[in-house]
């Protein structure tokens, strides 16, 4: 088959989305398929670049409206790439890339991965929600990434008959067991750069973009409580001066480490080098979380919120770690505290393992994503 996926961004910009854009089109190519992203350039200059086998299209970005980019020739780029091709793969949200493939899209079926609904930005929503609606009737097959989120979304609930859920994956081979699962792993000095060394017993860990909604300024409350912790943070982001800050306010600053941008080599040593995974989350744009599947994937227990989404199915309450509520430091400290104990950590750890390795391989993923696209050419 002939694909095409169409969103903002793509490596090396790093993040949840463009995480698994990446890791689908290079598994899609390796399966014999041809394979293309049509994306935003960072500056306004084109690029052509070809990435494991991936013909990356880069169109120039003019502006940025709402955390949406946009190229003035994108739409000529999309009716560009989707002539001939069997599908185009849209990943939403991403409002310019739905209605340029809406207007000139060309290709035979189009699929859209529908990793979030669009929660914060309500102007934009109030002026795009008209053409979203054409968007879902005219695509061929919706993926959510959770059927929980397709049934509790204001916006796919009432086509459910045209979802066809689909879990992220993850690569479980690049993860080895944490120290705290029972297997001897990295102590952190191996990473660059280096964990501090620390005389506190539990060492926490989160990673992903510093956005609003992964609610860090919670887990940085809660910390004041939790003598016994460190906190490692991962990842760069709009969020990360204003947590810093709170962090000096709230007297943890030598107990909190912003790591910063880490890379995809790296990556795993962090969760090996941790004890617990905390992802705080405080609203439905953390859709699903797979950061969550690389803590489990390593062995780590996790502590998540219940914000209506795949995060409180993928981690289960009492089994592989604990589900508080939002936007409530005691409960994040309740968890921690109960996480204190190591034969908790190391059950709830190899829990969560054999959770990712059951329901959430990478392998799984794209079989199923595949049978999706198969589908829809079968007469």
């Amino acid at each position: 088959m002939r694909i095409v996926h169409i969103y903002k961004d793509y490596f090396p910009v790093l993040g949840g989305i463009e995480n698994h854009i990446k890791q689908l089109a290079e598994a899609q190519v390796q399966r014999g398929h041809e394979v293309d992203v049509l994306v935003t350039n960072l500056d306004a200059m084109y690029a052509f670049e070809t990435i494991n086998g991936v013909r990356v299209t880069k169109v120039p970005r003019h502006l940025n409206v709402q955390s949406a980019p946009i190229g003035f020739s994108f739409r000529a780029a999309v009716e560009r790439l989707t002539t001939g091709a069997d599908i185009a793969h849209l990943h939403a949200p991403y409002p310019i890339g739905e209605i340029c493939n809406l207007i000139s899209g060309r290709a035979r079926k189009t699929v859209i991965t529908w990793h979030s609904d669009i929660v914060r930005q309500k102007t934009l929503l109030r002026v795009y929600a008209p053409i979203l609606r054409r968007v879902i009737a005219k695509t061929d097959v919706i993926i959510p990434t959770s059927e929980v989120y397709a049934r509790t979304s204001p916006w796919l609930r009432g086509h459910l008959d045209k979802c066809k859920p689909v879990p992220l994956g993850v690569d479980v081979t690049r993860f080895r067991l944490s120290r705290g699962a029972g297997e001897q792993g990295s102590e952190g000095e191996s990473c660059n750069p280096p964990l501090p060394r620390s005389s506190a017993p539990l060492r926490l860990l989160s990673v992903g973009r510093l956005r609003y909604y992964k609610g860090l300024d919670d887990l940085i409350r809660a910390l004041p409580q939790l003598p016994q912790a460190t906190c490692v943070i991962v990842g760069v982001g709009p969020m990360e001066s204003e947590w810093k800050a709170l962090a000096r306010q709230v007297g943890v600053t030598d107990r909190v480490t912003f790591a910063g941008e880490v890379s995809d080599e790296a990556l795993p040593l962090y969760y090996q080098a941790a004890d617990a995974y905390v992802i705080p989350a405080n609203s439905r744009a953390e859709a699903f979380g797979i950061a969550i599947l690389e803590a489990m994937a390593s062995g780590l227990p996790v502590v998540s919120t219940d914000v209506g989404t795949a995060t409180s199915w993928i981690n289960q309450h009492g089994v592989t770690g604990f589900v508080v509520p939002p936007r409530q430091p005691s409960a994040l400290v309740e968890a921690v505290i109960r996480l204190s104990d190591e034969p908790v950590r190391r059950q709830m750890g190899a829990a969560a393992r054999a959770r990712v390795l059951t329901n959430f391989t990478q392998d799984k993923m794209i079989e199923r994503i595949e049978g999706i696209y198969r589908s829809l050419f079968v007469a």
